[in-house]
């Protein structure tokens, strides 16, 4: 029996040095000109290692559907929205490129409370619920990255509610339109915004249609935006927010 025991622990310590082996292996493939990169390391800890291409339209995951992993957006736009029991759709959110979604998945939910939608061509990566706890827990670098764009997260809902509290459909539009196109963050702002309804621009303001219908044409006539087949926003949409 002895040998068997010695054995045993001789297994456990291979397992953990493989496990340890792996864990290193995966912080210097995530290691970019001395910076994190969350790409990299979702590529050594996801099944197959590759994002999955979502092409417009297509659904990631539907409302009512078991919340079973966490998704983190590469490339393009996705679109969550929500569906009352009578049938109402409403839009609460589009996310760009480096955005975690479904995370949900992680507390007590256990089916989604939205749906996600890709609003263009998208490169996503599903990450297994145990996957991404063992990574929180297991790699500092990766769960700070999660904690800072939750909290980020946080911050811009509390900055939607007071805007949909106290300010115009017309400032709300503009700020729409200025936070699609990524005015305000430290990377250089996307002037072009992918193709998107006035019908889903109407959800996200809360207004109507024809309501913003006659404020995109206010905002062409001054030469905030324009659109011809695609929408180019100009920084100068700023002073619709700012005035007040």
């Amino acid at each position: 029996m002895a040998p068997h025991r010695k054995s045993n622990g001789a297994a456990r310590i291979a397992r953990s040095m493989r496990k340890t082996h792996r864990s290193a292996t995966s912080r210097k493939a995530s290691k970019r000109d001395g910076d994190f990169s969350p790409n990299a390391f979702l590529a050594t800890i996801c099944e197959g290692g590759q994002a999955e291409l979502f092409p417009r339209k297509q659904a990631i995951f539907v409302q009512g559907e078991p919340a079973d992993a966490v998704f983190y957006l590469q490339t393009g736009k996705v679109k969550l929205t929500v569906v009352s029991k009578t049938g109402k759709e409403a839009t609460i959110g589009i996310l760009s490129e480096r955005s975690f979604f479904g995370e949900g998945s992680l507390t007590s939910q256990a089916l989604r409370m939205c749906s996600a939608t890709a609003l263009t061509d998208c490169a996503v990566v599903r990450i297994e619920k145990h996957v991404m706890m063992q990574a929180l827990h297991r790699e500092h670098e990766f769960s700070d990255l999660f904690v800072a764009y939750l909290l980020a997260r946080n911050i811009r809902y509390e900055e939607d509610l007071v805007d949909q509290l106290f300010n115009s459909s017309e400032k709300r539009l503009a700020r729409v339109l200025l936070l699609l196109a990524h005015f305000g963050k430290e990377e250089v702002a996307e002037t072009v915004v992918p193709k998107i309804s006035q019908e889903t621009l109407a959800e996200m303001v809360g207004t109507t249609r024809s309501r913003v219908s006659f404020f995109m044409n206010r905002f062409r006539e001054m030469g905030f935006i324009e659109y011809n087949g695609g929408l180019k926003v100009h920084n100068s949409l700023l002073s619709v927010v700012l005035h007040d």
